[in-house]
């Protein structure tokens, strides 16, 4: 048996599902620094923005919604580093 059978022969393929941007599916969804709770879900516990591959937000959106998180840390809202 050749070597590349041998890996691939007890492993199954993973489902992938595709990310999409929450924004564009949803035009109700407004980015606002005052919306802490939406803003909270692309921050992680550590403090940093999560960035768009792991989120699936367009590119458009990421650049408005990392300048909205911003403009929370510095008013206060979000914490500037985790716990």
């Amino acid at each position: 048996m050749p070597r590349t059978m041998q890996r691939n022969s007890g492993r199954r393929k993973k489902f992938f599902r595709k990310k999409y941007c929450k924004f564009c599916a949803n035009k109700d969804l407004k980015i606002d620094y005052k919306n802490v709770d939406s803003l909270r879900s692309f921050v992680a516990e550590s403090g940093k923005i999560v960035p768009t591959r792991i989120t699936g937000t367009c590119a458009k959106h990421q650049r408005s919604l990392t300048r909205e998180i911003k403009k929370a840390r510095m008013m206060a809202l979000l914490p500037f580093k985790g716990e």
